[in-house]
């Protein structure tokens, strides 16, 4: 009895397991669409500072992430436990400041002067020259300021995650949550951290010399501006993307809608397996790029009216 008693035990963990592996593979395919721009934004904030203070800057930063997490996930499990009915209007929102975040950048040009931006940047540029300002001043501020960001795309990505596994037992939301927060922290901030150190890379294998050392120095270092410029294109997509899927899950009558047109597509002989992968995330970004627009469009008639 007790051999049984054991088994079934070990069996009923083994499946708990499968469930919360399963689930957390769910969960972070879903806030994988936030990982671009996160990716960007923080490899960003650390711009500027002197190369051999790129990595600690980026090891605070994660730790100021992990804090983060630590006050997100136990509000997600009591907001779980005592309001679940709350859980999906909280989720259609966070879907929504993800496509009114993207529009943002999709409009920057037309909403913000070049002139303005460029002397914003000189005027950085020549805040970083000044003998006068202190550097650990300015670092302090930059690791703030990451932290900062990282708490609103924390809770993005916490927000995604809870919407996944709302349905679970306690034990399973606590793993998934936690392990999804551990993964996404580890992983962003271990990328930012070779992100940084791509051009110091490239200018090492420079200095060395050698026909391919040298090639592959060169690619690096004038390839880091155009990586950042993919990286940002990516995630801006992949916010339309996350966030209209979360809408239209979450609006029944515009989920039927989209499957209503991938489902007679899909059957189609020549471009049904190309309509079943692609046609629902196009349809999903189309969804977030409007959302997107009249988040956008309400957002800037309520500054005018402030005004």
């Amino acid at each position: 009895m007790a051999g049984a008693s054991l088994l079934t035990l070990l069996d009923d963990i083994a499946t708990v397991l499968d469930d919360v592996a399963a689930m957390t593979k769910v969960a972070a395919r879903k806030t994988a669409g936030v990982l671009g721009d996160d990716l960007a934004l923080n490899a960003q904030q650390v711009s500027g500072v002197r190369a051999e203070r790129e990595l600690p800057v980026v090891w605070a930063v994660a730790k100021g992430s992990l804090r983060n997490k630590a006050i997100l996930v136990p509000l997600a499990l009591a907001l779980s436990a005592f309001a679940p009915w709350a859980v999906m209007p909280l989720l259609m929102l966070g879907g929504v400041y993800l496509c009114l975040e993207g529009m943002e950048k999709l409009a920057h040009p037309l909403l913000h002067d070049k002139a303005d931006d460029a002397a914003h940047e000189a005027e950085l540029e020549a805040m970083l020259a000044d003998p006068a300002i202190d550097p650990l001043q300015v670092e302090a501020d930059k690791v703030q300021g990451a932290i900062r960001t990282d708490f609103v795309l924390s809770a993005e990505i916490i927000a995604i995650t809870l919407g996944t596994v709302a349905s679970a037992a306690f034990t399973s939301q606590l793993v998934v949550l936690v392990g999804v927060a551990l993964i996404m922290t580890v992983g962003v901030y271990g990328f930012v951290g070779l992100l940084v150190k791509l051009d110091d890379i490239g200018l090492y294998l420079l200095q060395q010399g050698g026909p391919l050392r040298s090639l592959i120095g060169r690619i690096l270092i004038h390839g880091m501006p155009w990586l950042m410029k993919a990286l940002a294109v990516i995630g801006t997509v992949a916010m339309f993307m996350v966030g209209g899927g979360i809408i239209s899950h979450g609006w029944p009558l515009l989920h039927h809608a989209i499957e209503g047109v991938v489902h007679p597509l899909s059957h189609l002989p020549s471009i049904g397996a190309l309509a079943r992968l692609l046609l629902p995330a196009i349809l999903d970004v189309l969804v977030g790029m409007v959302a997107g627009t009249l988040a956008l469009g309400l957002l800037l008639g309520w500054q005018r009216l402030r005004r």
